[in-house]
């Protein structure tokens, strides 16, 4: 038997009406659907063709018995369509990581940076590559002012960023009159902090005031908010200088956006990742002391990996997401991109702390102590993540051992945590659910099988009871992670590991990506043939991860620190850079 397109519309119609992203399918299965499915409605038989969709079975009485409920549900849904829900509105349940039962100790706001010995160097490109200490350190010291240090990084760009296009918006007015400011206040002994004078990066899904803000995407690549996000507003009150807005993959996928495509300093050929993109690349190349990024499911993670930088993503709620784009708002997150392990923690010191405008934001304070003695600590590692690795994993495993850090099997769960991927989908989907049933989602740059348009689509035929069970594995998830962490200050691991990269941040553990060294690879291609034979390779930068239970970066930065300066790799340059 045959299925007729005015049943396809009465399945679409009725299985959207059962999800959970705004109870509806994309373009067809809207509030219209069953109207131009004809007088008939919803049907048993439309119901037996929706199974099929759903992976259930009932049987023909069942059906009959449903046709009633699933009508009326039908025009709720439309209803609820008809009602605007900007993408600042957050759902009424707000994810927080923490469990019962489970200390997590408290954290003075406490900030001790390592010394710096070396002299500011005469040359600009020197300066430019500087570590976020440093640059502090001369600026206090007079080597340097901060309107010298912006005017190197606004001529990097310029020289620079057409060839990487990490950036979309350069705010060089307003960098020039904060780096004034800057330089005006230490002069009159009002020190901010330690990002004083230093010139930033903001990814451009950052609400910033009177500047454009535009999500990477065609659709919003014109909108101007009318408010700073709060990460904004504290590094501005921190005397940062906002250099511009750096691109991003549009919606936060990837690193495609309206503009271009952002590209990897270390070979041109490939993308930078993303969806970070702009913010990797831009720090990777020098163009920016730091940068800040975002991530829900490895957008600081593997532009880092890909662009040779170090990032961290923070535990859930430490970092206020107020004004920034909501993609999922249990998983996203807001973190430093930077050129060395120790920025980080200069970073979250003043991007830290609790927003009364973030619904999932946490009250905890941020303690790091620079030069600390690690080898008291104990980290574990999963043997089989090595043995699936390459020298660059195994060489920094060792280099751990070799700094007296204890190092365990770590008990990673067993659990299948793959299906907590649908939190993205199904979240997103609703985040951005006028795009799709508008058919604006034409709009966005890339389309095909594996992009937005196309998963929230999909997205809308997760069933609502199907997303309360994942949710429900996503708390198995938190108690088992959290329950493999006893014992443990750290876990070390290749950055996609088993699985480690989704359920952290699903369970809102923090995770740090550093430098680790160099491979020789293919460039990477959106092809996905990157193991072509006679294909040209080149120097690529490699990274490895450290992950520590809730709101323990300071251990993470602590064991990074002393890694890095054990692995000697995190000074080399891109070449032309």
């Amino acid at each position: 038997m045959t299925t007729s397109r005015r049943d396809l519309l009465r399945i679409a119609a009725l299985t959207g009406a059962g999800s959970i992203a705004g109870a509806g399918c994309a373009r067809e299965a809207d509030a219209s659907a069953a109207e131009e499915a004809g007088e008939d409605g919803v049907t048993p038989r439309v119901i037996a063709e929706a199974e099929k969709v759903q992976g259930i079975s009932y049987t023909p009485d069942e059906r009959a018995m449903m046709v009633e409920d699933l009508e009326f549900r039908l025009e709720t849904m439309a209803a609820l369509r008809a009602m605007e829900m900007p993408n600042s509105l957050p759902p009424a349940l707000v994810f927080d990581p923490k469990l019962p039962r489970k200390k997590i100790s408290s954290q003075k706001n406490s900030l001790t940076l390592s010394p710096v010995t070396r002299a500011a160097p005469a040359s600009e490109e020197d300066i430019a590559f500087a570590s976020v200490v440093e640059l502090g350190a001369w600026l206090r010291n007079g080597d340097i002012t901060s309107i010298q240090l912006t005017e190197h990084y606004l001529k990097r760009i310029a020289e620079h960023d057409k060839k990487l296009n990490a950036f979309i918006t350069v705010t060089a007015d307003l960098a020039r009159e904060q780096a004034v400011k800057a330089d005006s206040d230490l002069r009159d002994g009002r020190d901010r902090g330690p990002l004083h004078g230093i010139p930033y990066a903001m990814k451009d899904l950052a609400d910033t005031k009177g500047i454009k803000t535009t999500w990477g995407a065609t659709p919003f690549k014109d909108r101007v908010p009318d408010e700073d996000a709060d990460v904004v507003r504290k590094l501005r009150l921190a005397g940062a200088v906002l250099l511009g807005k750096t691109s991003c993959g549009a919606i936060a996928w990837g690193d495609q956006w309206f503009g271009a495509q952002t590209r990897n300093p270390w070979n041109r050929q490939e993308g930078s990742s993303g969806s970070s993109a702009g913010s990797a690349s831009a720090v990777a190349g020098g163009l920016c002391a730091f940068a800040i990024g975002t991530e829900t499911y490895g957008s600081i993670i593997s532009p880092s990996e890909r662009c040779g930088t170090t990032g961290l993503r923070p535990t859930f709620g430490r970092v206020s997401r107020a004004g920034f784009m909501a993609l999922c708002w249990s998983l996203d997150k807001v973190g430093p991109i930077c050129r060395s392990v120790e920025d980080t923690a200069a970073v979250l010191s003043q991007i830290n702390g609790y927003d009364a405008d973030d619904a999932g934001a946490a009250r905890m304070g941020f303690t790091y102590e620079a030069m600390r003695d690690v080898s008291d600590m104990t980290v574990g590692y999963v043997p089989q993540w090595f043995e699936d690795g390459d020298e660059t994993d195994r060489n920094a495993l060792q280099a751990l051992r070799d700094l007296g850090v204890a190092v365990k099997e770590f008990p990673w769960p067993e659990t299948d945590y793959t299906s907590l991927g649908e939190i993205v989908d199904v979240e997103a989907a609703a985040a951005f659910s006028d795009l799709t049933l508008s058919n604006r989602d034409d709009e966005l740059v890339r389309q095909g099988r594996n992009t937005w348009p196309n998963t929230w689509r999909a997205a809308r035929f997760v069933s609502a009871v199907d997303y309360v069970q994942i949710d429900r594995l996503r708390r198995r998830a938190m108690e088992e992670v959290g329950a493999a962490f006893d014992g443990f200050d750290a876990l070390i691991g290749p950055n996609f590991a088993g699985g480690a990269l989704l359920t952290t941040n699903a369970t809102g553990h923090p995770q740090l990506i550093l430098r680790a060294g160099f491979n020789q690879r293919a460039a990477k291609t959106n092809s996905g043939d990157d193991n072509a034979p006679g294909r040209a390779t080149f120097r690529a930068p490699r990274g490895i991860s450290l992950w520590g239970d809730l709101f323990e970066e300071r251990k993470l930065i602590a064991l990074g620190a002393a890694l890095e300066r054990a692995l000697g790799v995190s000074t080399a340059r891109p070449p032309g850079f």
